[in-house]
């Protein structure tokens, strides 16, 4: 990802300062979705932008191109309040508007997300899941005695596993949805009201509920993660519900959410951290996934 800037010539001599961003991306292999590296460019070249409003959408594209094993997209350059800056009023309203976007989609249907091809799949979350259960080096960690995580922290994701069945048949009664699948800090843009979202290329159908989870514990500022958990889901449900009836959902499943996208991944950063202030980072993070449990 690169900015490029310059001057361009316009009609009549005149000169207009330009900003253009050029994302460069190369092949490689995602776990249970190896086409992802593409799919950006595959939705930009779709129809998809007339899914969007300015009040919720992506940067616009000016030109992109495949060749062999990389993408090039040449799009706007968009500036606002994003990353750590962000406040609690910003995230709620991210919330919010990402509910009205998906709410709208879910109620009226359109024609150009049935005719796409290259979308992750409504399971991707699950078998990511399974898949880290399957590694050893976090899955029997937290089982050892001498495990440096607090047990209840630890106790936590066990429980997890130990209910993974129930756990999943309950998020699979949720309403599946268009899911960004990388709704955090970083690839969001506040703008005096409106949001600009950046990096499609996880983006495919998933169960309601999961850009909120990645919302609420993706490196999220951790002073403010237990109160966006408070804030974030209804916001959510209501921009939701301004397009469908979701009354009979009593159980929104985003804390599960965050524990089967989140619980293993942070034990792994936790356990090859590089510094012990990463270290407690990742700690601390699964504490407040605790403490939003109480």
């Amino acid at each position: 990802m690169r900015l490029v800037t310059g001057i361009a010539e316009v009609g009549d001599g005149e000169e207009l300062p330009y900003n253009v961003v050029l994302k460069i991306q190369k092949k490689w292999n995602r776990y249970g979705d190896p086409d992802s590296w593409r799919r950006e460019y595959d939705l930009y070249a779709s129809d998809l932008d007339e899914v969007f409003t300015d009040a919720f959408r992506w940067p616009k594209c000016y030109h992109a191109e495949i060749n062999n094993d990389n993408t090039q997209i040449w799009m706007e350059y968009v500036e606002g309040v994003s990353g750590l800056d962000m406040t609690v009023e910003m995230y709620e309203h991210a919330a919010e508007e990402l509910g009205r976007f998906q709410g709208r989609i879910y109620v009226e249907k359109y024609v150009v997300l049935q005719s796409l091809s290259n979308l992750s799949e409504v399971d991707l979350v699950k078998k990511t899941y399974l898949h880290y259960k399957t590694w050893k080096e976090v899955y029997d960690y937290i089982r050892y005695d001498n495990c440096e995580i607090p047990k209840h922290i630890c106790n936590m994701l066990i429980d997890v596993d130990d209910n993974s069945d129930e756990i999943w048949l309950r998020i699979e009664k949720l309403p599946i949805v268009f899911c960004h699948r990388d709704f955090w800090i970083t690839n969001i843009f506040c703008i005096d009201k409106k949001i600009r979202l950046i990096d499609w290329d996880t983006t495919g159908w998933g169960y309601m509920g999961e850009d909120i989870a990645s919302l609420i514990a993706d490196e999220t500022e951790i002073d403010y993660m237990v109160e966006c958990y408070h804030k974030c889901i209804p916001a959510y449900y209501k921009g939701f519900s301004e397009y469908a009836d979701i009354s009979h959902i009593s159980d929104n499943c985003v804390r599960e959410l965050i524990l089967v996208m989140f619980g293993y991944r942070l034990i792994e950063g936790y356990k090859y951290a590089q510094s012990p202030d990463e270290k407690e980072l990742h700690l601390n993070t699964l504490q407040k996934i605790y403490d939003m449990g109480l």
